[in-house]
């Protein structure tokens, strides 16, 4: 039984081992079986099972190395093919682990993820954008080209899994132009834009992405298009706060999603809803919920919209901290969707006013509903119904404000095109800390994009109303500190409001 021993031996290592299982070999495995000639029929059969376990492990147990494909895994040469080699591999076997070891950097441009692979990233290890932009050839919007191509992307799958601790980079500074003081100019494009978006997932059923930590993004960053059924959590997702159009997590046309745990600090917004015109065959964007994240955006930090063709609605996000953002909690509902039954609580967040580069003028709460600016840019086609170059905007109803404390240099701001187009908005025990921290203009309510006058210039008030109707606030406190607002104006102010109702409101 020594043999039998040795083989038993050697399968309890093989399954601890993180070496990569290649396909088996069958003149090795006759040669091994050649061995227990001397033995009974029934050690030939236990030794012939325990092989097995060796050579063909469970589809969970299938760890693949990309450097067995060919990777070198120096930082310098592109490993695309071989990474794919690895992924497809995996696949086709009916599932398995392509896993990135520890202290390498495999440099890449396209890799496309398929059905029940994980690919896991040990600490250490890194997965690098290539900076060629001649590589990436794939729009991540199908025909409309003019805002940026895919570099990990999947379609039409299920089963995936991107995980470790390790660190998918996306090299975002090397697609900017020239550095400015709080952001990067963007190249001049033509026919399509060349910067990569780091994750593109669409059609995907099944989706986990966990503790890993993505950075550096070129474009958007983590893009959900029509899933179904995703966990996101323990992620680190550390954008450029430099970056335009540096999205954390956007989730698309996509239902049954939760976000847990996460870093995010973005250029632009860091978790989206939305529903793109490009993708409108996958329906609407529903039953989502956000919980326990710290975030930072130059843009909005937590936002639904501004593309919404279709419906949002049953979203919770709970239980967030959100610091240095250019906006905190914002609905801006441009295209013909609706968004409603959304509750926002339990947020502690806190504003500053940035460059007009950035949507937004530090506006803790903001709900809107505005057509957008009339079809004259690069991707207008994209942006309204098929053969119109003007749009219209959809209901925004049901919204709750629970348990929100806000310092801010500036107030909220609601308001639709007509009375009746955002309405049914609730403010449940909110705070709001008036405090001036920049030296930039205040008094400004940003409402790009939209058809008119991007701006509505005003005093700053706690809560500014235009065009709204059954607005409730039950428990309000708005303080102004020791004098900073000159221009300050009443708590609330009304602009063609209508049932305005507020309870135990306070100014001090």
């Amino acid at each position: 039984m020594s043999i039998l021993n040795d083989i038993f031996v050697h399968t309890l290592l093989s399954r601890e081992s993180i070496k990569p299982i290649k396909k088996p070999n069958n003149r090795i495995r006759a040669a091994s079986l050649d061995l227990l000639t001397d033995n009974t029929k029934m050690d030939r059969i236990l030794a012939v099972l325990l092989f097995s376990l060796v050579i063909f492990p469970v589809a969970g147990q299938r760890m693949i190395d990309p450097v067995d494909y060919g990777a070198h895994a120096d930082g310098k040469t592109d490993d695309a093919v071989a990474i794919q080699r690895a992924i497809d591999y995996c696949s086709q076997q009916g599932g398995g682990t392509v896993w990135l070891s520890a202290g390498h950097t495999y440099l890449c441009g396209p890799v496309r993820l398929k059905s029940n692979v994980e690919l896991h990233l040990e600490a250490t290890a890194t997965l690098l954008a290539n900076p060629d932009e001649s590589v990436y050839h794939l729009s991540a919007f199908g025909a409309n080209e003019g805002e940026g191509m895919m570099w990990l992307y999947a379609d039409d799958a299920e089963n995936i899994s991107i995980t470790g601790r390790g660190t998918i980079h996306g090299n975002g500074v090397a697609f900017m132009g020239k550095e400015l003081e709080d952001s990067y100019e963007l190249k001049p494009i033509t026919t399509f834009d060349p910067r990569p978006h780091v994750l593109t997932l669409t059609g995907v059923r099944n989706l986990m992405v966990r503790d890993i930590t993505i950075r550096d993004g070129a474009y958007w960053t983590l893009h959900l298009v029509g899933c179904d059924g995703a966990v996101i959590e323990g992620v680190n997702l550390l954008n450029n706060l430099k970056i335009r159009n540096g999205d954390g997590i956007d989730i698309d046309h996509s239902r049954n999603v939760r976000v847990a745990n996460c870093h995010i600090t973005s250029g632009d917004d860091c978790i989206c809803l939305k529903n793109r015109r490009e993708t409108e065959r996958y329906g609407s964007c529903h039953d989502i919920v956000v919980t326990n994240c710290v975030m930072t955006s130059r843009s909005c930090a937590i936002k639904i919209g501004s593309e919404n063709m279709d419906s949002i609605y049953n979203v919770v996000f709970d239980n967030c901290v959100i610091t240095a953002s250019n906006r905190g909690l914002g609905i801006q509902n441009r295209d013909e969707g609706t968004v409603t039954d959304i509750v926002f609580s339990n947020i502690l967040l806190d504003c500053r006013l940035w460059s007009d580069v950035w949507w937004g003028k530090a506006e803790p709460i903001y709900v809107t509903s505005y057509p957008r600016a009339n079809g004259n840019h690069k991707d207008a086609n994209w942006r309204f119904p098929k053969g119109q170059t003007t749009g219209r905007c959809g209901e925004v109803s049901r919204i709750w404000f629970n348990n929100i404390a806000a310092t801010s240099e500036n107030g909220c701001f609601i308001g639709g095109d007509t009375q009746d187009k955002v309405n049914h908005i609730y403010f449940n025990n909110v705070t709001l800390n008036m405090r001036k921290t920049t030296a930039y203009e205040g008094g400004v309510y940003d409402k790009r994009p939209c058809r008119d006058e991007g701006f509505v210039r005003d005093k700053v008030h706690g809560i500014l109303v235009e065009n709204a109707s059954d607005i409730i606030i039950n428990g309000l406190l708005v303080d102004w500190g020791k004098g900073d607002f000159p221009n300050k104006g009443m708590t609330h102010r009304e602009k063609d409001a209508r049932n305005f109702i507020v309870k135990d409101d306070l100014e001090l």
